[in-house]
């Protein structure tokens, strides 16, 4: 009986370290296809990044890429323009070209994919960044309330500026 626990525990512990070898690529993760993307050419930006460049908003321009919902409940930054990652493609021609763009998401993926989509659509891109990734390095997001679109201005671009307060 001993030699049967034995010869068990032996294949868990080699088990386990067979599934320690695993190259990252080839471990399944929750949420994420069985292909690999490529990596964002996009550059994350750190919250003091971020903070130097909207120092200077009449350089940049923010574009926020969640949904009205998530921007509501988490918070979000001065002022952006929204454009849901899934129109953003569709509304190029409504994205001024004489400003830096800094895109953002929740913890910059999908950030990353638009600021990727504007870089190769001839904007300049100064990167991503994530609202709850800036909140935990120690920056304020305000509270925003989003005006809820007409029934027949669904999909539209929306420029809006935040209340203070959390």
């Amino acid at each position: 009986m001993l030699k049967k626990i034995a010869t068990i525990s032996a294949i868990g512990f080699l088990s386990t370290i067979a599934f320690a070898r695993q190259s990252p690529a080839s471990t399944h993760q929750p949420n994420q296809t069985q292909e690999t993307q490529p990596a964002s050419k996009a550059k994350k930006l750190t919250r003091a990044e971020f903070d130097a460049l909207i120092a200077h908003p009449d350089r940049v321009l923010l574009i926020d890429v969640r949904r009205p919902d998530e921007i509501s409940s988490i918070g979000g930054f001065p002022v952006y323009l929204s454009i849901q990652i899934k129109d953003l493609k569709s509304h190029l021609g409504e994205i001024p070209k004489d400003k830096l763009i800094i895109t953002v998401s929740n913890h910059a993926a999908r950030a990353s994919v638009a600021a990727d989509l504007l870089a190769d659509n001839g904007f300049e891109v100064a990167g991503a960044i994530g609202a709850q990734t800036y909140e935990t390095e120690g920056g304020t997001l305000l509270k925003i309330a989003v005006p809820k679109p007409a029934a027949e201005q669904t999909g539209t671009t929306h420029a809006v500026a935040a209340t203070e307060g959390k």
